[in-house]
């Protein structure tokens, strides 16, 4: 079983710097908050490790303190290493474990030992006045680098365009960090593309570096085109009782091979997303007040599952297990204004 007791140190530990996720559970016994002091003392939180198989967070951490080994932070840094029993494992959780990042402050999760210890995280950060919040992932589709945000708020914006151009605001999934966080501080998702890509963690610790530098995260208008600025309007899942492939043509649903090349397309109406076998729809669509929307989104024709509308998906992947674990996407939309 899981370690679920919070450990806190202020130093770090021999051979953090240069560990495999997989073998971190050798030196970090469970959940782990490090904190480090700099010269400015409101610290900056980093969370790695939500998703024990998305160790750029881990990687960026360990580029990032290798540069300041022999030199003092600009600012204090507290760094959350998440599931460290799932990294053990490759994997994003384990069978039986909620996701690390489904049960922050805010979650609809039912109440469990999870839920209790990112709640004694949150506390422990906001007694300490956390400066700015990142949290680290990875996805396993082909997905460009981007930032989200939940607030449409000018520090959260200005957060988020130091990472880069694309941006994307969402309210759903409950109980994610940087939903939790952005009631204490301005805080951002980063998604680096692939596990393992070192350009993702450089990109990551060039831009923790860069916030570590900040006196004060900006409050002024974003400029128009200095960002593009995407809303997430909707959740795809696959019910659990649908079986979907993307070779095996007796499956419910069949996917198309090509699916994960879809993201940040813009998709017109008529595009197909697989085969369907079976007389239910195969998909289930929840906006962000929690309704469902299925029929606004999709439809069956012809034994294909259809686009009804224009959308722009993300989060596409081609791995089943996640699927199951997660959702198969989200949908996006363009949002015109970018100066709150």
């Amino acid at each position: 079983m899981a370690d679920l007791t919070l450990h806190q140190i202020d130093c770090v530990p021999e051979g953090l710097l240069d560990i495999e996720a997989r073998d971190l559970h050798t030196l970090l016994p469970g959940p782990t908050l490090l904190h480090l002091p700099g010269r400015e003392t409101r610290p900056l939180f980093v969370s790695v490790l939500l998703h024990g198989n998305e160790v750029t967070g881990l990687q960026a951490v360990q580029r990032l303190l290798r540069k300041y080994r022999a030199a003092p932070l600009p600012r204090s840094l507290s760094v959350f290493f998440g599931n460290v029993a799932a990294a053990a494992a490759g994997m994003r959780r384990l069978d039986g474990q909620p996701d690390y990042n489904r049960v922050w402050p805010g979650t609809d999760h039912p109440d469990c030992p999870e839920v209790r210890l990112m709640r004694q995280v949150w506390e422990i950060m906001r007694r300490r006045r956390v400066f700015a919040s990142i949290d680290v992932h990875n996805n396993t589709g082909r997905n460009p680098h981007y930032a989200c945000v939940n607030k449409l708020e000018r520090p959260f914006l200005h957060l988020a365009a130091l990472f880069g151009h694309l941006v994307v605001y969402f309210l759903r999934p409950r109980g994610v960090q940087s939903l939790a966080f952005a009631e204490l501080c301005p805080a951002v998702t980063l998604e680096c593309g692939r596990p393992g890509v070192e350009r993702g963690a450089v990109h990551a610790a060039d831009f923790i570096d860069t916030c570590l530098h900040l006196r004060q995260v900006p409050d002024k208008p974003i400029g128009r085109g200095a960002i593009d600025l995407f809303h997430t309007v909707a959740q795809v899942r696959i019910p659990d009782d649908i079986r979907f492939s993307f070779h095996d043509e007796s499956a419910d649903l069949v996917l198309r091979g090509d699916l994960d090349h879809l993201n940040f397309t813009k998709l017109p109406p008529g595009v197909a997303w697989g085969e369907v076998h079976t007389e239910r729809m195969p998909v289930q669509v929840v906006d962000e007040e929690g309704r469902e929307v299925t029929g606004r989104y999709f439809a069956v024709e012809d034994s294909r599952l259809i686009q009804c509308q224009r959308v722009m998906p993300s989060m596409l992947t081609l791995d089943a297990r996640v699927i199951r674990q997660d959702c198969l996407c989200y949908l996006m939309e363009r949002l015109d204004e970018t100066d709150p």
